[in-house]
């Protein structure tokens, strides 16, 4: 799984950029090897104005074999706005890969083929 980090009227130096990768392959870990890539859009959305709910995580990912899923999220602060993101995201992909896997646990027929 590979993580882009993209940011917009947000600082943005690699120390920022690495603890950002490092929460989203945390938060998107047991969906590391259905996933071929994830973006991230980080933002102010009301740049040098202040206000409730001025900062955005946008988390788009690309699981193999199905369209990308896209989900967006806004809070006070850029890491709430990635942990709202990520439990959106989690939600998301479960529902989008649930095929992938019986309700019992078990591998799905389907899986198999996609491989």
């Amino acid at each position: 799984m590979r993580i882009q980090i993209n940011t917009h009227d947000t600082a943005g130096d690699d120390d920022f950029t690495g603890r950002v990768e490092a929460a989203i392959a945390a938060g998107l870990d047991r969906f590391a090897s259905q996933l071929t890539r994830v973006e991230v859009h980080l933002a102010d959305v009301n740049a040098s104005k202040h206000g409730p709910a001025d900062k955005r995580c946008m988390i788009e990912a690309r699981p193999t074999h199905h369209q990308p899923v896209a989900v967006t999220h806004q809070a006070e602060t850029i890491p709430l706005a990635i942990d709202g993101a990520l439990e959106k995201a989690r939600r998301v992909l479960d529902k989008a890969l649930a095929s992938r896997t019986d309700h019992k646990g078990r591998p799905s027929v389907r899986d198999n083929e996609l491989r």
